[in-house]
């Protein structure tokens, strides 16, 4: 059987019925708990952590590429930017870590005339 959101192939064990799709457990989970990049409590939670944190790196390998590779552009299309992050990486993940690095004010979007742009703080 295969996931009617990402066409992986999944076992009937662990196919999960959602609104009259068949999903995996990874996109099952992403219909359950969307991601919200304008969320304050969770910018909260995040300043906090950061500031309790005794790590003083605490972005992970991935977010430390996403923020270097809009560095280095001084900003891109969401597109642009999940092309640049090269394969395995999907566009789900992409809005999840982008979302916790917003919340961290690590980044930020805008709109513009030619659509919306990611560009790190």
């Amino acid at each position: 059987m295969k996931c009617d959101q990402c066409s992986n192939e999944i076992d009937k064990d662990d196919q999960r019925d959602h609104l009259g799709q068949t999903l995996c457990e990874d996109c099952y989970m992403d219909a359950l708990s969307p991601v919200k990049t304008c969320d304050p409590w969770a910018v909260h939670c995040a300043k906090s952590f950061e500031q309790h944190n005794n790590d003083p790196d605490v972005l992970s390998g991935i977010q430390r590429k996403i923020i270097g590779i809009l560095e280095k552009n001084g900003g891109l299309s969401p597109d642009d930017l999940l092309a640049q992050l090269g394969e395995g990486m999907t566009r789900p993940v992409l809005e999840r870590e982008f979302a916790t690095l917003k919340h961290m004010n690590r980044v930020g979007a805008e709109k513009t005339d030619q659509g919306v742009v990611l560009r790190a703080c």
